[in-house]
């Protein structure tokens, strides 16, 4: 007997709400770093460049192992993949607390991202073949709206901890719940592949090497990927040196910052991402380039927002638009992934997932963190280090809008 049949299968609902709870603590567990980093650069004696580098280790962690599990995804159970993932990434979050070097801490990041990068990777497709393509959509913006949440509370918690029992202590506790959820989902059956579209038979084909190599020749899932490459680099040195520069440039206290950017990434990123996922749904029933275009002109006016807040001098005036900038970049967190799934056969949605998170950090926020530190350091200002950060959002804009055109003059 298989395990669909000798095991209760979970709701869609229940399904959805599981996974974006783990995704949380996904987020949670990277954003601490970011909360931390004046701290434990001064305790580690480590420069701007250096600081950059340990979230090119996660990166390195992430995108190598990503189409090891996108593979693996597309054969095998997806739930125990899930649950080692969970358990890896807790387990070198709370590492991370207890390097004794910088060296160690670089191999602690290294594993956080080899185990977000399993749950990354598999997770979403479990979404999809739970809900059929009229809801996904708004089922994959719900999954995402872990990411504003679990960044604020990672930056937020990661700071109040710091500031009143040490920087360490703010891995070890954001890390410890991971260990004891990794095996939530292990007692229920998964969703069959395909069974949202009764396509369970195409589904079940297994992708080969070649099958997976010819993702690169979809035109519209590689202008996906490319302009959410842009999007990476910038959104990545972002997160990281965004409290940094509140407290740097405009001397708001080390915790403060935290707060303000913990509170920002709640607020903008829950309200942008349920609001852009939901609209966007709208919009593509009507539309069939409605994605497209929600993910181009969102991203377009996010560049001279970002643009005025690392060059606004007025400490008020640089966190609105440092707010209102977060708001528009997170209006695609939805679309872009349901994008990623959708324009590709249906026996390669993990795959696809993968190319997509290998690209995107590969050539995104692997080296955006360590080139704005490098700059930074370079320069002596942090300020226009941070400017390479909405030019390249341009780029990402020009990708997806031309996806757009393209999909608008299809229907045609």
């Amino acid at each position: 007997m298989t395990d669909t049949t000798t095991r209760r299968q979970l709701s869609p609902g229940w399904i959805l709400a599981i996974l974006t709870g783990l995704n949380l603590f996904n987020y949670l567990d990277r954003y601490v770093l970011s909360a931390v980093l004046t701290p434990l650069q001064e305790e580690l004696a480590i420069n701007d460049g250096q600081a950059g580098r340990l979230v090119t280790a996660f990166m390195i962690g992430y995108f190598v192992t990503s189409p090891i599990f996108g593979w693996l995804g597309d054969r095998f159970p997806r739930k125990w993949l899930i649950a080692a993932g969970i358990f890896v990434w807790s387990l070198g979050t709370i590492l991370t607390g207890f390097a004794p070097t910088y060296v160690s801490m670089i191999c602690f990041r290294v594993l956080v991202g080899l185990g977000e990068a399993s749950y990354a990777t598999i997770s979403p497709s479990l979404i999809s073949d739970s809900y059929p393509s009229q809801r996904r959509n708004n089922a994959i913006t719900i999954f995402y709206v872990a990411i504003p949440v679990g960044a604020a509370l990672g930056t937020i918690i990661g700071g109040y901890i710091a500031a009143h029992w040490g920087w360490r202590h703010a891995f070890i506790w954001a890390g410890a719940p991971g260990l004891l959820l990794a095996a939530v989902l292990l007692p229920f059956a998964e969703p069959r592949r395909g069974q949202a579209e009764g396509r369970t038979s195409e589904a079940a084909q297994k992708p080969t090497v070649r099958d997976i190599a010819k993702l690169f020749s979809i035109p519209d899932f590689m202008l996906v990927v490319l302009g959410y490459t842009a999007y990476t680099f910038a959104l990545g040195a972002f997160g990281l040196w965004g409290p940094t520069f509140l407290h740097r440039v405009h001397g708001v206290a080390v915790d403060h910052a935290g707060a303000f950017f913990g509170g920002v990434l709640v607020v903008a990123g829950l309200v942008g991402t349920m609001l852009g996922g939901f609209a966007a749904t709208a919009w593509q029933r009507r539309n069939p380039a409605g994605y497209a275009w929600t993910l181009g002109l969102s991203v377009l006016v996010a560049v001279p927002l970002g643009f005025a807040a690392f060059l606004i001098p007025d400490r008020l005036g640089a966190m609105v638009f440092m707010a209102a900038a977060m708001f528009f970049l997170f209006l695609s967190t939805g679309p872009v992934n349901t994008l990623i799934l959708e324009s590709v056969p249906i026996n390669l949605r993990a795959s696809a997932m993968a190319v997509s998170i290998f690209m995107i950090h590969l050539f995104g926020d692997m080296w955006s963190p360590e080139i704005v530190g490098r700059i930074s350091t370079a320069t002596g200002s942090l300020q226009k280090a941070v400017l390479i950060l909405p030019a390249a959002l341009i780029v990402s804009a020009a990708f997806w809008l031309g996806l757009a055109v393209k999909t608008k003059r299809a229907a045609v």
